[in-house]
């Protein structure tokens, strides 16, 4: 089954659509990037010295990313990747309205992004909880403005069984681990009941172990609310156990005598064969690692193994 990029497919259980919400979506939306670009205008400290005679200075405006195109498809987790500095938060920042792009568009469910979408709700690498509040009242901060009281306790009180912190609703956020206020953050994004949800390294500051059990949590929260998912890592491994799809952001190779463009585009696309949740040891797995981190210019150190590189692999949907 596929759907084009103007298509929303209704993507939520029975058993999880819920009414009285005046904003909140039971849909998976799709994203559509195209030939999407994003420079920031020169700053005061961003100079570079001239050789002419008349000036010493002149400010740089600086190209980030460049013809960003790309179709994310409704219920799809879409992994974006790249070394540090390439532009994935601000792609992420532009696909949830919080910034605008210099050329290109973005649009969601087939309209462009406003201000702040409220068709989407982003995650940080820090819980970002009010330390005054309650674990339930930092959840109840993502529900819809306009929500009635008993609709958002019962909203609140289905995400924490979710997350597992039912137990801990009361409790304020200096006294639960930082996995468990992860969790928190987690439910708290959920609470909009987005169209599009924006992962912003949400496990970066975890420990290995307690990582490893979030991406297991997230694998059980989209199966059972499958929403659109845009996630930024720095970690392969966690692209590969988590997304549908992998893009690999970076500079392209420069043509033969001439100069590169300036700003990361899309350099490598990779489909993730198989269905979650995927087994952390697949030789066809540590294959696709080893393309990855090439494009992030790390040696394999080895020979390859596994599936060849030019093995076909199915698109998204299966």
């Amino acid at each position: 089954m596929s759907a084009s990029p103007a298509t929303r497919t209704t993507a939520r259980p029975a058993a999880a659509v819920r009414t009285g919400e005046p904003t909140g979506t039971d849909a998976a939306y799709a994203v559509q990037f195209s030939g999407l670009g994003r420079t920031f205008a020169p700053s005061p400290g961003s100079r570079r010295r001239t050789r002419a005679a008349t000036t010493t200075s002149v400010e740089v405006a600086r190209p980030v990313l460049r013809d960003v195109s790309i179709s994310v498809q409704p219920g799809e987790v879409l992994a974006i990747l790249g070394t540090s500095g390439c532009g994935k938060s601000t792609l992420l920042r532009i696909a949830g309205g919080l910034d605008s792009p210099s050329a290109g568009s973005v649009r969601i469910d087939g309209s462009p992004v406003t201000d702040f979408d409220t068709r989407c709700a982003v995650g940080f690498q820090e819980p970002r909880l009010l330390p005054w509040r309650t674990v339930a009242d930092n959840v109840a901060l993502g529900l819809p403005r306009g929500t009635a009281r008993e609709a958002g306790r019962a909203r609140v009180a289905e995400l924490l069984e979710l997350v597992g912190l039912s137990a801990f609703a009361d409790h304020r956020p200096a006294s639960i681990s930082g996995g468990m206020a992860q969790r928190a953050s987690l439910a708290r994004a959920l609470a909009r009941n987005p169209g599009v949800l924006l992962l912003d390294e949400p496990f970066g500051a975890l420990d290995a172990l307690t990582r490893l059990k979030m991406q297991d949590l997230l694998l059980d929260v989209h199966a059972a609310a499958p929403t659109t998912v845009l996630l930024v890592t720095h970690d392969v491994d966690e692209a590969l156990q988590l997304a549908d799809r992998i893009i690999l952001l970076g500079q392209e190779a420069a043509p033969s005598g001439g100069s590169r463009p300036p700003g990361a585009t899309i350099v490598q696309e990779i489909t993730v064969p198989g269905t979650r949740p995927r087994d952390r040891g697949s030789a066809e797995l540590a294959e696709l690692r080893g393309r990855l981190l090439a494009g992030l210019g790390i040696d394999r150190h080895g020979d390859p193994r596994g599936v060849a590189t030019g093995t076909s692999i199915p698109h998204f949907p299966y």
